[in-house]
């Protein structure tokens, strides 16, 4: 059995010089560039990979499929480029590929990394994810960035996690908050949502309130020190942003 590992990558030439040597073990990797304005294509291209250049879709997933698509292994793992494969990990992928199993499709723990610190509470572990399946078992449905992968088979669990290090700094996860914020706030409006009363107090009050308290005090994220505090705050001021955000796009038509 064969094992393709599938990437996309914006502007991640950083990232990919520290992932891509760490997966020599695969078969192939297909790399699909999004209009990087840095290295990140050229840096794929000397690490071997397989490369194509896409439109930067902001519902990632589109492209996504597209570096499926493109695989050739028996079977597909899918990375980000912030992603890391400890050994322990690779060697239980090589394993189940490498058996007879019934399931078409494994899920896998993700510790995700705040400004270098692992947040083991406040809903950000394990954060299963659903990542190595079976070529042709698998696909998005393309409809949200956040959206799960619809499989067609039974389904496993690997015991190791992987590692997530999306925010290295500050300016960096603004970044990414504001580019998540804006396309969850133009897929609900694409979707009817509208500005009023009842919406405000939803998304500016109860909502992020209720998001916070849950994931700071019930589910222990003041464990995890300020980076927990960060991550609890941003996780419920999110809604407010989304619907000022939404709030903003209905003036502007109104004003044409």
């Amino acid at each position: 059995m064969t094992i393709s590992i599938t990437i996309i990558g914006h502007n991640e030439a950083g990232h990919l010089e520290e992932l891509l040597p760490s997966l020599s073990w695969a078969d192939e990797i297909v790399y699909v560039d999004c209009e990087s304005a840095d290295r990140s294509l050229a840096v794929a291209k000397r690490h071997g990979c397989r490369t194509f250049s896409r439109p930067n879709n902001p519902n990632l997933n589109v492209n996504k499929s597209f570096a499926m698509d493109k695989a050739t292994g028996d079977w597909i793992l899918y990375l980000d480029p912030d992603e890391r494969i400890p050994e322990a990990l690779r060697d239980e992928v090589l394993g189940v590929v490498g058996s007879p199993s019934g399931a078409v499709a494994f899920e896998l723990g993700r510790r995700n990394h705040y400004f270098g610190r692992w947040l083991r509470h406040g809903s950000k572990y394990p954060d299963t994810q659903l990542r190595l399946f079976k070529r042709g078992a698998a696909r998005f449905p393309n409809r949200h960035v956040h959206e799960k992968l619809e499989i067609q088979g039974g389904t496993g669990r690997l015991r190791g996690d992987m590692h997530h290090h999306p925010f290295l700094t500050v300016s960096q996860f603004l970044q990414k908050f504001d580019f998540y914020a804006t396309f969850e706030a133009n897929f609900i409006y694409a979707n009817g949502f509208r500005p009023g009363p009842k919406n405000a107090i939803a998304y500016c009050c109860i909502k992020p309130l209720g998001r916070f308290v849950r994931r700071y005090f019930f589910k222990l994220g003041f464990l995890d020190g300020v980076e927990g505090l960060f991550a609890a705050l941003f996780d419920g001021v999110k809604f407010i942003v989304v619907y000022a955000k939404i709030r903003e796009r209905a003036r502007g038509e109104a004003a044409r």
